[in-house]
């Protein structure tokens, strides 16, 4: 009895001490609070939407009056030779991803932070930046127009004599997918730097004066300082990109892909595009093909930081 009522007591005195905390900060929990609104609206409140993978739905009965079919849009899902041609596309594009775009975030993040003057540190971060705010559809039309068989960059190169005949740059399949990454880097490296530029900002500068004491050169530094300082943001926003592996970019790909290589643009978030708008709208198909990228991509999260907490240390959570 003794031991419940402290217990009890400490409880208490907890709650009180949190509550206590919140009306002291009271302001930055308002501030907090759109975002929670937001997360709630659009994250938790269309959960129950799930169901409709498990039925074949339709829109006058709605989402609990449809008919019950159970496993059967799984079923149909992967008895179709599309399904496996779009996930083999999706796989090996995000992996492309991974391996190409990933570290360019991080290259240029360094190469950002060796800039002594700060003014032309921000000017060339600007730049670099500035891509991420364009649309795709207003990439994809200058890329459509400056790649084309006549366009400026067929001209330039028949034009020196480096190809003989010009290039279907975004019309043939050899070349799509790589062209998919370099537009993308052009496009998103600038911005996901930001927070590599951040997280370097934040080390301590008397490692980088004892080093240099120490008669380590610039590329010393990065190595043996700046990276291994980082490596937590790194390890953290590649479990997030693994775990979004199924998810290649469908605004960029939509936007550049046409019939002649769709055969190796073809993703999964383009298949249910097709699934749902361009043939007999099939909602419980194209849900469960949604619900299934989302599993997937769960797993992926979890055994990436397992392997990562194993291997480093560092991962989005602790497992104990």
């Amino acid at each position: 009895m003794i031991v419940s009522e402290a217990v009890k007591k400490n409880s208490a005195g907890k709650n009180r001490t949190l509550w206590k905390k919140i009306r002291q900060s009271w302001c930055f929990y308002v501030m907090l609070l759109p975002a929670i609104i937001t997360l709630f609206l659009f994250s938790y409140l269309p959960m129950p939407g799930i169901l409709i993978a498990f039925e074949d739905f339709s829109v006058r009965k709605g989402i609990f009056g449809s008919d019950w079919v159970g496993l059967k849009n799984f079923r149909m899902l992967f008895s179709f030779a599309d399904f496996w041609k779009a996930l083999k596309n999706t796989v090996i594009i995000s992996s492309g991803r991974l391996v190409f775009e990933f570290p360019a975030a991080i290259i240029l993040a360094l190469l950002i932070n060796e800039v002594k003057s700060s003014k032309f540190k921000r000017v060339t971060q600007t730049i670099y930046t500035f891509p991420h705010f364009l649309s795709w559809i207003i990439v994809a039309g200058i890329l459509n127009n400056i790649l084309r068989y006549d366009g400026l960059v067929n001209a330039i190169l028949t034009g020196l004599g480096i190809i003989k005949e010009p290039i279907g740059f975004l019309s043939t399949p050899g070349i799509f997918r790589p062209m998919l990454f370099i537009t993308n880097i052009w496009k998103e490296a600038g911005w996901s730097s930001i927070i590599y530029i951040a997280a370097i900002s934040g080390i301590d500068g008397e490692l980088y004066e004892a080093a240099e004491i120490d008669g380590a050169s610039r590329l010393q530094k990065v190595f043996f300082i700046t990276l291994p300082c980082i490596a937590g943001t790194i390890v953290i926003l590649f479990i997030l990109a693994i775990g979004n592996i199924l998810n290649a970019g469908f605004d960029q790909v939509f936007n550049m892909y046409n019939p002649v290589v769709k055969d190796v643009s073809n993703i999964l978030d383009t298949y249910i595009y097709d699934m749902t708008f361009r043939q007999a709208p099939d909602y419980g198909f194209s849900t469960a093909v949604g619900l299934f990228k989302s599993v997937v991509g769960f797993i992926l999260i979890l055994l990436a930081n397992n392997v990562s907490q194993k291997i480093n240390g560092h991962g989005l959570y602790s497992a104990e």
